[in-house]
This record gives C-alpha cells, structure tokens and sequence, in this order.
C-alpha cells in the first residue's frame, strides 16, 4: 500500500470515529411564500412560467405557506363575524397543495375563525390526513402555540405561528381546571396610542366631558371612545407587542431551538405604519424578540403587499411576502351576511356579490396591481446558518378574468423588475442590500 493511499485510509477513519459527516454537508433549502388562498387546482396547468416556479417549490428540502382558507364542507354554519370574507375551499383541494410541494402551513390568521370552532376542526383533520404540518390552531390556547415539526432528510424544522389580526372570537384560551378550555388561534395582542399636539388634546378633553357630563381630567394622557390618547409635538400612532403574548411565544421558541435545526416564526399581522408597505411599530419589536428567543427567520403576511426585509444578528426576518396563491374570488358560496352588506336581494349570485363588493373591478384588490405582485422566496442555510435567500418575483395575474387571476407565475421582464425594485427599496429601509442577478434578488447576511 503506497503511502497516499494509507494516508487516505488514516484520514477516512479520523472521520468516522470523529463523528463528523463522511460527505460534504450540502445547504439546507427552505422555501418561504405568503397568503395562498387556495380555491382551485393547480396541476392541470402546464405553463412554463407556472411549472418552473413549482418546481421551485418542490425542490427545497422544506417549503411553507400560510393557510388563508378552511377546508369543510359546510357542515358548520358561518360566524357571526368574518376576516373579511367567509373563507371555505372543497377538501380534495388539499392535495394540490402537496403536489405543490408544500410541507409547512400557518393557520392562524383572520379567517382561521370564519365557521367558528367546528369549521377550524374540521380543517384540522383534513390538512393532517393530507399530511402538511400546521401550526397556530388548536383546542386551547396552550396548543395553538405549539411549535410543530417537519423531519427531512438533512434537518429538523420547527414552525410556530401566531396573528395579530384576528376576529375576536377566534382567539384561544386556556383552561383553570373548572371548564373547557376555549379553541382558537395563537394571538398576539399589541396596544395602540394615538399622538396628537396639546391643543388637540385639550379639544378631546372637552368633548370627552360634554358626552360624558365628567370633569376633563388633566395630565398628558386621556382614555377616550376606547382609544388611548397622549400629547406630543407630532401628530401619529405608536404600538406596543403584548408583553405577556411575547414571553409566551419566545418561550415556546426557545424550546424548539433546542429540538429543531431550523426554527420558523411565522406572523399574519396586517397591521400598517405609515402606509400598507411599512410595518407597525409593534411588528418589528415582535420580529426580533423571538430571534433573541431562538429563532432562525421570520415571516410575516397578511397586509397582501410586499414589505422589506432586515437581517438581524444573522438571520432574516421577512415582514411580509404578500400573497402566493390569491383565488378569494372563486369561493363557492358567500353567507347571506354578504349579500345583505350591498343590499342584493335573494336571487343574487357569487358573481353578482363580487361586481357589488368591487365595484365591476374598479375598486380594492381587482384594481391595484401592488396585490397581485409578490415573491417566492427560497433561503439557503448550513446548519442554522443563514446563507442567502433568493427573491423569486412572481405575478398573480392582475386584471386577467377571474378564472385564472391569483394564480402564480414567474415574472419576467418588466414585471420582475418592478417587483425587484419594489423590494430592494423597501428593504433597504432596513438596512438589508437586495442584489439582483439574472432576474432574481439576492439577499445575504
């Protein structure tokens, strides 16, 4: 045996009684996307632009999305109050989200409450027979928090989900022993001041005693219709994350730091700053407290735009990654609570309810063509460390028919790069470089 070779024997032994790996460790690939209401199938259509970005989808060794519909077929009634509109998809669409590739899903948002307890059960069964990972839903509050967990062949990932949009009674509570617990979603509750000069203040104060017949109060704060008011040279809004939502949130993080080699935060949170693109004040405190807890990437969704991206100690946190899928306008069938918001009599019909709603396309999310923009985004990772994150810009069809709009596809073209430009300015707000190369924005520590 020549001496190269023995050497070689020597060195492959060292390894194995090392422990360390015999193959060079490949990057770990997690796919991230936004908002897919889903009403539709997907694998009937062979578009390149539509293929590519599914193959995209299926070749990380993870991909997530948030869950923005309920799967059930009616056999609970609708709630008294929707995220807006009454989400439910048939079942058998399910399985077109596992031909996407998906593993991942977040189901706490502003519809995970739009049939009530029943109608979140029983998506609940169906999104685990069809073998997707969800997280953010559960039969009390402590369950709604969990982190769950995907097993792959080249890492662990954990998924913990939250909303801080919510309808109030989809919010779940815990239990003291002496009665159920109550179902819902993981809420993370934030506090809003309103910051108005003096002289305005002073106003209130006398508008305050002339309903209420009390004495104004002094002092620079005043508790006023439900709203908090303080005086301040500059009239805005400041919000605060719920201190006890976020220490329990970061506790369940730290928790899955330590069982998981990727941990995901995900926030559906629509709330705005000083535009839609911009976060509120509370989003970012959240962002970065539960990566001082362990986390290893944040997604945020649910304003249906496209908002920065910041790099904190390391790791990504994506404020929001608009929509993915966006079919809201091919739900089935809408509560009579819909129909009678427009003053459409019995014999209307679902097309004649979204004509009324939007104006025959010329108003909200039909006419603005920033919701039907976005990005798929695909992050690279060694071990828990983040690499890059490749910004895939997609389109969703905007003032194609109803038929096929919020149906993603690459953009190309001019398209990709007006979503490119749009994201390199809003990250760049937060310190975060966008480069682009060959179509797609890149993103590194």
């Amino acid at each position: 045996m020549s001496y190269r070779i023995a050497a070689a024997v020597v060195f492959a032994v060292t390894l194995v009684h090392s422990g360390r790996a015999e193959q060079q460790r490949t990057p770990f690939t997690l796919a991230l996307t936004g908002d897919s209401i889903i009403m539709q199938r997907l694998q009937v259509f062979k578009e390149p632009e539509f293929t590519r970005l599914f193959d995209l989808i299926r070749g990380a060794d993870a991909a997530f999305t948030n869950l923005e519909t309920l799967f059930h077929d009616y056999e609970a009634p609708p709630a008294h109050e929707s995220g807006g509109t009454w989400m439910r998809t048939d079942p058998p669409i399910l399985k077109e989200l596992t031909w996407a590739g998906f593993d991942l899903v977040s189901r706490a948002n502003n519809h995970a409450g739009d049939f009530g307890v029943v109608g979140a059960q029983i998506t609940t069964k169906y999104v685990r027979e069809a073998g997707l990972v969800d997280a953010g839903v559960g039969n009390s509050l402590a369950e709604a928090r969990e982190a769950k967990f995907l097993e792959t062949p080249n890492g662990r990932v954990a998924l913990i989900s939250a909303a801080s949009t919510f309808t109030p009674h989809s919010r779940a509570g815990n239990t003291r022993g002496d009665m159920p617990a109550r179902p819902g979603l993981s809420s993370l509750r934030f506090t809003t001041t309103y910051i108005v000069t003096p002289e305005r203040l002073a106003d209130l104060r006398r508008v305050a005693s002339e309903l209420s017949g009390n004495p104004p109060g002094t002092g620079d704060t005043l508790n006023f219709g439900g709203r908090r008011y303080v005086a301040g040279p500059k009239p805005g809004t400041r919000t605060e994350p719920n201190k006890q939502d976020v220490e329990e949130i970061a506790r369940v993080v730290k928790s899955a730091s330590a069982l998981a080699d990727i941990v995901i935060v995900s926030l559906h949170c629509h709330e705005g700053g000083a535009n839609r693109s911009v976060p509120a004040d509370f989003i970012p405190i959240f962002a970065k407290a539960v990566i001082d807890a362990g986390a290893d990437v944040f997604v945020g969704h649910g304003p249906h735009v496209l908002r920065g991206i910041e790099i904190y100690k390391g790791k990504p946190i994506f404020y929001s990654l608009s929509n993915f899928i966006f079919q809201n306008e091919t739900v089935l069938r809408m509560p009579e609570d819909s129909y009678e918001e427009y003053a459409l009599n019995a014999d209307a019909q679902p097309a004649d309810y979204l004509d009324a709603r939007y104006d025959k396309n010329r108003r909200s999310f039909p006419s603005d063509r920033e919701y039907w923009d976005s990005v798929a985004v695909v992050t690279k990772w060694d071990g828990g460390k983040f690499l890059e994150a490749e910004l895939h810009p997609i389109t969703l069809g905007f003032q194609t028919p109803r038929s096929e709009r919020g149906r993603p596809k690459l953009a190309s073209g001019a398209d990709a790069a007006r979503i490119l430009e749009m994201m390199t300015a809003r990250s760049k707000a937060f310190g975060a470089t966008v480069t682009v190369r060959n179509g797609i924005g890149i993103v590194t520590p």
